[in-house]
C-alpha cells in the first residue's frame, strides 16, 4: 500500500469476510455497517450485544518512577484531577490549548503497575496528541505507543451475559474501572466503558490476538458486529460528544457541558494548559452551551445546519445530526446562544434555505443506561 494508502486494522479481514463496507475513516479502512444494516445494528446494540473494532484508537503508557509522579505531569496537560484515582480506575478528560480550546478529548487509566497510566485517545487524533505529550511532559516522565495492540468494545445490556460466558470476572468489574481478564486463553485488559450509552466493555488485547478474541465474542448469539454507522446514532442518542463535531480548537469544555468530567479541586486549582479560559468561564458562565434539538416532522438536520430564533436571527449551528432509531425520529446537537438554550425553547432549523420548526431539549434524548 502507498503511504496515503489507509491502514487496516488487525480485524480487516475479519470485517470483509462478514461483508463489511468499508469506508476511509480517522486515516483507516473502518465498517461503516454489515449487511444487516446501520438500524438493525442500532437496535440490536440497544437490546443485546454489539461487537464494535475500535482499533484505530490510539493506546498508549505515560510512565514514571512513581503514580505521583506521572499523575502531576497528566495533570499539567489535562482538567481531570488525576492524582486521585485508585489503581485500576480511569476518568474521561480533554487536552486544552492555550486558549481552553479542546484539542482531543481521551480516556485516563491508573494502571496496575506503578508509576503508569494508560490512555486511550482519538484516532484522527492521535499523531498531534503523541507529539502534544511528547513535547509537555517533563523529561522524567516517558511515553509509550502501544501500537501493537487493537481494542475492541463490545456494548449493550446483554454484555456482561455474553462476555461472562468466558470470563466470569468480568461481573465485578466497576463502571469506568479495569482488570485483566483471560477470555478463552487470551489475555486482555478489559474496562467497564464505551461510547454507546449502554452498559459494556473495551477490551484491549495483543495484534496478534484480536482475531481470535473476535470471532470468539461473535460465537455467541447474544453478539454481533456493529459499525461507525450505528456507533455514531448510538452515541448520539447518548448526548455523548464526538470530536470534530462537538468539541474542536475552539471550543472550551465548559461550553461542551462537561464540567462534570472537571473535579472540584481543579477547578479551584487551576495548574493546566487552558486553565483561565475554564476557570473564568466556571465562574461568569458562556456566551453558548451545547444542547440537544428535536426538530418536528421527519427531516434531520445535519452537521453544519444554521439554527435560528423564531424571528430568523442565526443564535447557533448544529454539530451532529441523523435519525435516532431508539427516539423513532429526527434528533441534533449543537451550540446556541445561552439565553436561547433552556429546553423547550423554540427554534428553527435552516434547511436547503427553509426554516424547520424545532426545539431546544434535555440531553441526553434516551437514558444512559451504565451499570454503576
Amino acid at each position: 500500500m502507498s503511504e496515503d494508502a489507509p491502514k487496516r486494522t488487525s480485524l480487516y479481514d475479519d470485517h470483509v469476510r462478514l461483508g463489511a463496507r468499508m469506508v476511509p475513516f480517522a486515516g483507516y479502512d473502518m465498517p461503516v455497517q454489515y449487511p444487516s444494516g446501520i438500524l438493525t445494528e442500532h437496535n440490536w446494540t440497544r437490546e443485546n450485544a454489539g461487537l464494535f473494532d475500535v482499533s484505530h484508537m490510539g493506546q498508549c503508557l505515560i510512565e514514571g518512577a512513581d503514580f505521583d509522579t506521572v499523575a502531576k505531569a497528566m495533570e499539567a496537560l489535562v482538567p481531570a484531577d488525576v492524582t486521585s484515582l485508585k489503581p485500576r480506575q480511569q476518568r474521561y478528560s480533554q487536552f486544552l490549548n492555550d486558549e481552553g480550546g479542546t484539542l482531543d478529548d481521551l480516556m485516563i487509566t491508573r494502571h496496575a503497575k506503578d508509576g503508569t497510566l494508560y490512555v486511550v485517545v482519538n484516532a484522527g487524533r492521535k499523531e498531534h496528541d503523541y507529539a502534544w505529550m511528547q513535547k509537555h511532559l517533563p523529561s522524567n516522565v516517558t511515553l509509550t505507543r502501544r501500537d501493537d495492540l487493537s481494542l475492541v468494545a463490545l456494548q449493550g445490556p446483554k454484555a456482561e451475559e455474553a462476555l461472562a460466558k468466558l470470563a466470569p470476572a468480568v461481573t465485578d468489574i466497576p463502571f469506568m474501572h479495569y482488570a485483566d481478564v483471560e477470555i478463552g486463553g487470551i489475555s486482555a485488559q478489559v474496562s467497564r466503558s464505551g461510547y454507546t450509552g449502554e452498559d459494556g466493555f473495551e477490551i484491549s488485547v495483543a495484534n496478534a490476538d484480536a482475531s481470535k478474541l473476535w470471532n470468539l465474542l461473535l460465537s455467541d448469539p447474544l453478539a454481533k458486529p456493529v459499525g461507525l454507522g450505528a456507533r455514531d446514532s448510538l452515541r448520539l442518542e447518548g448526548g455523548l460528544c464526538l470530536y470534530g463535531h462537538e468539541l474542536d480548537e475552539a471550543t472550551s469544555p465548559v461550553e461542551a457541558d462537561l464540567v462534570w468530567s472537571i473535579q472540584k479541586r481543579r477547578r479551584s486549582e487551576g495548574g493546566f494548559i487552558g486553565a483561565a479560559r475554564v476557570q473564568k468561564e466556571l465562574a461568569s458562565g458562556t456566551a453558548r452551551k451545547r444542547v440537544g434539538i428535536r426538530p418536528e416532522g421527519r427531516a434531520p438536520a445535519r452537521d453544519g445546519t444554521v439554527i435560528t430564533d423564531q424571528a430568523g436571527r442565526e443564535i447557533g449551528k448544529v454539530t451532529s445530526g441523523g435519525f435516532g432509531p431508539s427516539v423513532g425520529g429526527p434528533i441534533a446537537m449543537g451550540y446556541v446562544e445561552t439565553a436561547s438554550a433552556a429546553p423547550g425553547t423554540k427554534i428553527n432549523l435552516v434547511v436547503r434555505g427553509q426554516p424547520m420548526p424545532a426545539a431546544i431539549v434535555s440531553l441526553p434524548f434516551i437514558p444512559n443506561r451504565f451499570k454503576r
